[in-house]
């Protein structure tokens, strides 16, 4: 016996509308990924606060994005949430903030400007380094050095001691002396050896291309 399927047809863009909202709602956004997006929003608000000598709130800023830098990577490594887009944007949003922190806290004459124009430019080396070898074909891995890491601890640190120190009048003798001489020497360690392993990298360039 041949059964045939009477049940009335959906129309063909009816069907396709169907299939691709389907797929689309396969395709759920990622509580991580928007916490970091949220983070990024924090950035104007941050410079905005300390433009103002609102440095109370701009620390509290700082906190709040610390906590949730701290509570998506949580919960991309706890519960398989991790995804490429999350990858390049959770990097991007902790240098936006960091930079955007040490230029205006610079700007603003709380930090000495040479501190700002070295981590500045640490950024910016490194970014144009990654840029030129999109350019030749071979893509520098992705992965920090221990030393980087450090860095942005300290980096981290130092940008809180003097918020709070601004926001809270707290005095910050010796550990900002010490937090800045981090900074500077683990900078400038950091940009050295990613430059030598970018080196060593790009060195395998064959010739003529």
């Amino acid at each position: 016996m041949v059964y045939v399927d009477n049940r009335p047809r959906l129309p063909w863009k009816l069907r396709e509308f169907g299939r691709i909202w389907g797929a689309s709602r396969d395709r759920r956004v990622s509580i991580p990924n928007i916490i970091t997006l949220i983070r990024i929003l924090l950035v104007p608000v941050i410079v905005w606060a300390i433009a103002s000598n609102e440095m109370a709130v701009a620390f509290a800023i700082f906190v709040i994005a610390g906590v949730s830098d701290a509570v998506d990577g949580f919960l991309a490594k706890r519960f398989n949430m991790a995804s490429e887009l999350g990858a390049l944007l959770d990097p991007l949003a902790d240098k936006a903030l960091l930079v955007s922190i040490y230029v205006s806290l610079g700007i603003w004459g709380a930090i000495p400007r040479w501190l700002v124009i070295l981590v500045v430019s640490r950024d910016i080396m490194i970014v144009g380094a990654v840029i030129v070898s999109w350019v030749f074909g071979k893509p520098v891995p992705m992965k920090p050095l221990m030393v980087s890491k450090l860095n942005t601890v300290a980096q981290v640190g130092f940008a809180a001691l003097v918020l709070g120190t601004l926001g809270f009048s707290i005095e910050p003798a010796p550990y900002d002396v010490i937090l800045m001489g981090l900074v500077t020497v683990l900078t400038l360690l950091s940009v050295s050896l990613y430059l030598v392993e970018w080196t060593r990298h790009m060195s395998t360039i064959e010739p003529g291309r």
